[in-house]
């Protein structure tokens, strides 16, 4: 008979592709884990992966094993959501991770309100890029992540949130009109602040939208922090592009320009992501809500600065 922990062994040596980072998300040994998930391939009489002294990737029985065992887990997790979930009040512990562009403007009223409709919730806000959090999802340690859009990956399953505009920003005493579009192809040369490709899922659909209309860039600036990356373009001549949740409250201030991107827009798509063996928990899903109502909220009040200014 094959346990759960067994499964759970197995869908951590999946999703790791290793038996020694599998052992330590799941707090066990080495040797352990190896023998659930040879215990598993001894009862169906197949291998699960094929092992090199390099490599461990999973046979064709192994990804189908492994989209089985993450429905069972999700099943049982959703169990157990819904019997905790019966009682009058919620309670327990929530962990979330959001990007910087969201903990500027988006949380804090979205927290507020959660934390005073649910007083007994015990929660945790990990706040860092996309990168970080979606390994943090990926070993089970939050319930779920807001990110930039991405393919996704094994152990991740992924949802749209909202979908936003990114903006052009640079500082109010430069040339550029606030508020009025810009063609980036017909724009610059510029010294353009951009978040790092290796922890932020962005960089790639900034880079691919530079490339396709031709834009002039004269220096790249590589900063992965939202709030210093605003303070440098207040006081410079350099520019970014930042979603428009992130600017909402700056639209009217006398720091920032800030342009709408045209031919073609720029859009930014935000995700949640979720363990993919996990099922968001009640708490988790009234969360993901303020967040969502919030969100839209402020995108809206972006797009009617922009029809003001029609």
């Amino acid at each position: 008979m094959i346990t759960l922990r067994q499964i759970r062994s197995f869908v951590a040596v999946f999703e790791e592709r290793s038996f020694t980072k599998a052992a330590e998300r799941e707090g066990a040994t080495q040797s352990g884990i190896s023998q659930h998930v040879s215990t598993i391939e001894k009862h169906l009489d197949v291998p699960l992966f094929h092992r090199t002294s390099r490599n461990l990737t999973p046979t064709p029985a192994g990804k189908r094993y492994y989209q089985n065992s993450i429905e069972i887990l999700s099943q049982l997790e959703a169990a157990e959501v819904d019997a905790k979930s019966s009682a009058n009040a919620l309670s327990g512990k929530l962990t979330a991770g959001v990007i910087p562009a969201l903990a500027h403007r988006v949380l804090s009223p979205a927290l507020i309100r959660f934390i005073n409709d649910q007083p007994e919730i015990e929660i945790r806000i990990i706040e860092s890029y996309s990168g970080m959090l979606t390994d943090m999802v990926r070993a089970g340690d939050l319930d779920f992540a807001i990110i930039p859009a991405f393919e996704g990956g094994a152990g991740i399953n992924v949802r749209r949130l909202v979908r936003d505009q990114e903006l052009f920003v640079a500082s109010s005493n430069s040339a550029h009109p606030n508020l009025q579009p810009i063609k980036l192809g017909s724009a610059g040369p510029l010294k353009i602040i951009l978040p790092s490709s290796e922890v932020n899922v962005r960089r790639q659909s900034l880079d691919t939208y530079f490339n396709v209309v031709g834009a002039k860039i004269e220096r790249i600036l590589e900063m992965d922090g939202m709030m210093g990356t605003l303070d440098i373009i207040a006081r410079s001549e350099w520019v970014s592009i930042v979603p428009s949740i992130l600017m909402a409250k700056d639209f009217g201030s006398n720091q920032f320009s800030i342009r709408p991107v045209v031919d073609p827009p720029l859009h930014a798509e935000l995700v949640i992501i979720q363990p993919s063996r996990k099922s968001l928990t009640a708490q988790a899903g009234i969360f993901v809500d303020y967040l969502r109502a919030e969100a839209e909220s402020v995108i809206q009040y972006w797009q009617d600065s922009i029809g003001m200014t029609a």
